[in-house]
């Protein structure tokens, strides 16, 4: 099964406090979770450690559901759904299925 979202894609948020801002997804996490670059951003009380880290008050970002966000189309610029297509492809001889990542409005492969 192809991911419809992936670590690097540029999304946008259609929902929750952050609504409208666009950011780059950094990391994927269980349950349907992911981070993005400068969205949900929480502030965090931090305990001093013994490696140095100094206590206090530490802006982070926290994890938002992949249901709130959409992928941005590299050619319109807009947000826009993600489809999956099955396409032949010739490799050393050999004929392989692969699936590709497709924007619905306006049908370009996501890298």
């Amino acid at each position: 099964m192809v991911a419809k979202i992936k670590s690097g894609d540029q999304v946008k948020v259609i929902r929750g406090k952050d609504r409208g801002k666009e950011g780059k997804v950094t990391r994927i996490l269980p349950h349907d979770r992911l981070i993005v670059e400068g969205i949900q951003i929480v502030k965090k009380h931090v305990r001093a450690t013994q490696q140095g880290q100094q206590s206090g008050i530490v802006s982070t970002e926290a994890p938002i559901h992949r249901s709130n966000v959409m992928v941005i189309d590299p050619e319109t610029k807009k947000p826009t759904r993600i489809g999956v297509t099955v396409k032949q492809e010739a490799r050393e001889g050999k004929v392989k299925t692969v699936r590709v990542r497709v924007a619905k409005k306006s049908g370009k492969e996501l890298a």
